[in-house]
């Protein structure tokens, strides 16, 4: 597994407008096909082009994981049924008014960190759509449980405020080791900075040497 810096829209914040998994790599409408083949070699998955609620922030708005997909209730049924045809996996709506899922949720394929913002009914359908284990609880303070954490099934970065005792819960959940960090020089909220699955990590193009090492050590040791 390697490290690879990109950017989007002439930006480092990768992660709030596109998403990934093992197998797929969900891009917005009208990205460059130079930028989208140069990810596809990165991670390793195949290209697909989609919009969340009419938008482009499909890393923001929804979380995938090899098990699922889970989309806000603000996805349009023409956006549903676009990612049911062409993955072939298990997908949730989830029926809340947070509708910035990836904010609110961090997941890999064993265990999600949830906010406790969600209610016990979007557990439910948290976990029966991503196959995990489910746990509500804050991180460094945050509400906003999937911005500071960011995790695939051997590692995981996290805000550089979290506690050490909520790392070890978290790391049980997950079964992954993990390590505090930002991204992109200094931003706290990881997640706007890092795509990963289990073959890559792609950073945004203003991530210091001091945060490559950090992320070195959660997820290629």
């Amino acid at each position: 597994m390697d490290i690879f810096k990109y950017d989007v829209y002439r930006g480092p914040n990768i992660g709030i407008y596109i998403n990934t998994n093992d197998d797929f790599i969900l891009l917005p409408m009208g990205f460059a096909q130079n930028k989208a083949e140069k990810l596809g070699e990165y991670l390793k998955g195949k290209i697909l082009y989609s919009s969340i609620a009419n938008t482009r922030l499909l890393g923001a708005l929804m979380v995938m994981n090899n098990n699922g997909i889970l989309l806000p209730k603000t996805a349009y049924m023409d956006e549903y049924e676009f990612l049911k045809k062409e993955t072939k996996m298990e997908i949730g709506v989830l029926d809340s008014k947070y509708t910035a899922l990836g904010n609110v949720i961090c997941a890999n394929d064993k265990g999600a960190i949830v906010s406790p913002w969600l209610s016990k009914e979007d557990c439910h359908t948290i976990e029966q759509v991503l196959g995990v284990e489910v746990m509500q609880k804050r991180i460094a303070g945050f509400n906003q449980t999937g911005a500071v954490m960011v995790a695939n099934n051997s590692g995981a970065a996290i805000h550089l405020d979290t506690d050490e005792e909520d790392m070890k819960i978290f790391s049980d959940i997950m079964g992954v080791k993990i390590e505090k960090t930002s991204i992109n020089n200094g931003i706290p909220y990881v997640m706007s900075g890092i795509l990963v699955n289990n073959h890559t990590v792609v950073v945004g193009s203003m991530t210091s040497g001091s945060e490559i090492m950090m992320l070195t050590s959660a997820f290629l040791n």
